[in-house]
């Protein structure tokens, strides 16, 4: 069983996307939401800058030294009898949590939200095997129920308004009266909250992710807002854990300064209403919690990571404040991604999982603006990284054939500057003078991708190596 991957649709997807009215009108609540709130609540904090650089250096460290704290989780995890398992791809993690499910008996399994569930195709590989997967996050929920992923890793519904999810309610939950009224959200909620009530008392075995994974005591870490992460890992009498390598931290102190800088970036909030611990399975006099303690822990292709000039990547703590503030994002939503990960991190992370044969399109989908570094809690130098993937793009001959001629056409003059200067010099003069009466250029050879959508604005003036002869000129009188 393989994900599907919709990334090389990417240009195809935004299409669509920008001529969707009810979708723009849901991408205008990120512009407004989580910009202002993240700006408000980090201005709070004086030392919040600091914060971010020892974030930073936390996953650092933790990345170099990775073998030896992966090691050190497992064995505390082991101690407190819990299992882990090691996956090096996603059909290893599927079969994993297939095996411990059906070791459990397992019909119904509750989800905590989980990106690399998403990841390795989880919910699908379940189901195929009779096994019912529910989502107990709202967001994840709805978006279950229309069979859609998320669009949004810490707002998986943000592509939604109430209209549809009311709609959708009426259409699944045909047990309710038909004639009840759905109108606010409050009641949305109290009527998802009433379905999964159930679902909770009924799963035999629940699934969370982690937001961190700390080595020194073989803890999971998981942040929400609502609660169903706690109720999926302590009333199931089997909780399996499934994260990723990367989300090792040493210590409980590492773990409390970058949650310190996660709610904030994420959600503008100083901290999350649910910031849940958990170490093994119950213990003898503990009132709740599991009997059966499991961590699958997914490679995919993280290790391949280390040591490149991608490995920065890994420190991501999934807050998505960089598609949050990215103009890209905003425009065209995080379906039109085409994979998990949206965003300028999609744009970096889906080409280093699924190859750049398949995502090339993301990293070129950047306006290289750099929003994205500049409120990233852990300083991940996102441009830069798309940049790397555009290069690798066209070392390996996956760019268009006309951007490749186009970038040769413009090296060979850049090797000659008497060439060069001749030649801008009476590009300048040519389109200015077909441009004289209206001052833009409505279509441009070679350039159709641009003035298909949009005027080109008419040169003026001088080239600018003539403008610089000229100051310099001047300056040595």
């Amino acid at each position: 069983m393989t994900v599907h991957v919709n990334s090389p649709y990417f240009k195809e997807n935004a299409s669509r996307a920008l001529a969707d009215p009810q979708l723009q009108r849901a991408l205008a609540n990120v512009k407004t939401g989580f910009i202002e709130k993240r700006a408000a609540v980090a201005a709070r904090l004086p030392e919040f800058e600091d914060l971010r650089d020892a974030a930073r250096d936390i996953k650092n460290h933790t990345l170099q030294h990775l073998d030896l704290y992966l090691e050190a989780y497992e064995e505390k995890v082991r101690a407190s009898g819990g299992h882990v398992h090691f996956a090096r791809t996603a059909e290893e993690a599927r079969n994993i949590v297939l095996e411990i499910c059906r070791a459990a008996g397992a019909r119904t399994v509750t989800k905590g939200k989980s990106m690399i569930a998403e990841e390795i195709g989880l919910n699908s590989h379940l189901e195929a095997h009779h096994i019912t997967p529910v989502e107990t996050d709202l967001g994840e929920y709805i978006i279950q129920l229309r069979n859609e992923m998320p669009s949004h890793i810490i707002a998986p519904a943000v592509h939604l308004n109430a209209t549809q999810v009311e709609q959708d309610f009426r259409r699944v939950h045909t047990n309710f009266a038909p004639e009840r009224d759905l109108s606010e959200p409050v009641k949305l909620l109290g009527e998802a909250r009433a379905v999964l009530r159930d679902r909770f008392l009924a799963a035999d075995v629940g699934i969370t992710g982690a937001n961190f994974l700390i080595a020194d005591t073989g803890t999971s870490v998981i942040v929400t807002n609502e609660g169903n992460g706690d109720l999926t890992q302590i009333l199931p009498k089997t909780h399996i854990v499934l994260a990723s390598i990367e989300k090792l931290v040493p210590t409980l102190e590492d773990v409390s300064q970058i949650l310190r800088v996660l709610a904030r970036s994420a959600t503008g909030q100083e901290l999350s209403v649910y910031t849940t611990f958990s170490t093994g399975p119950r213990r003898p006099g503990d009132l709740d919690g599991p009997e059966n303690y499991h961590v699958v822990l997914l490679d995919g292709g993280r290790s391949a990571m280390l040591g490149t000039s991608f490995q920065d990547m890994l420190r991501c703590i999934r807050c998505g404040a960089c598609m949050n503030h990215c103009p890209v994002y905003h425009a065209v939503g995080g379906h039109a991604y085409g994979w998990v990960y949206p965003g300028p991190m999609g744009a970096v992370l889906t080409p280093t999982l699924v190859g750049v044969d398949k995502a090339g399109h993301l990293p070129n989908a950047s306006t290289f603006c750099g929003r994205c570094e500049s409120v990233c809690p852990v300083r991940i130098p996102l441009p830069k990284l798309m940049r790397h993937w555009r290069e690798r793009e066209f070392e390996r001959h996956l760019t268009p054939a006309t951007v490749r001629s186009g970038l040769a056409l413009w090296s060979f003059f850049a090797r000659r500057p008497r060439l060069y200067r001749l030649a801008t010099a009476a590009a300048m003069r040519g389109l200015a003078l077909v441009s004289r009466e209206s001052g833009r250029l409505r279509r441009l050879p070679f350039a159709a991708g641009w003035t298909k959508c949009r005027d080109f604005p008419a040169p003026q003036g001088a080239t600018f190596q003539e403008r610089w002869r000229r100051e310099r000129g001047r300056k040595g009188r």
